[in-house]
């Protein structure tokens, strides 16, 4: 029993050892981010020169659309419950199913 103890105190004393008190190149530290690249010229920032970028935007989906799901490689008919354009999500109800599903916005499309 003291073996294991000791074995288990020097294996935690060798892998906080590895472990560095002070990374200088750590990944997931939040840095500034550069002012030259954030800068727009005027050409580049009008707004009807840009796009339309969001897919909920282009979709227009409401509740109560007939729509057709892709899940698992088949298409379904469905009914939109509701839309969560900012996690690009939608809840619909299948045809033929009891409860609703959460999908992602890109696996819909309007019928």
């Amino acid at each position: 029993m003291t073996i294991k103890i000791l074995a288990v105190a020097f294996l935690a004393l060798t892998l906080s050892a590895c472990e560095s008190a002070e990374n200088t190149n750590n990944a997931n530290e939040n840095k500034p981010a550069a002012t030259t690249p954030a800068q727009a010229t005027p050409a580049t920032a009008s707004p009807a020169a840009s796009p339309v970028s969001s897919p909920a935007a282009s979709t227009q989906l409401k509740a109560g659309d007939k729509v057709k799901v892709n899940l698992n490689g088949s298409s379904s008919d469905a009914t939109v419950v509701s839309v969560d354009e900012k996690g690009a999500k939608v809840t619909v109800k299948i045809q033929g199913q009891k409860e609703d599903k959460t999908v992602a916005l890109s696996a819909v499309s309007k019928q």
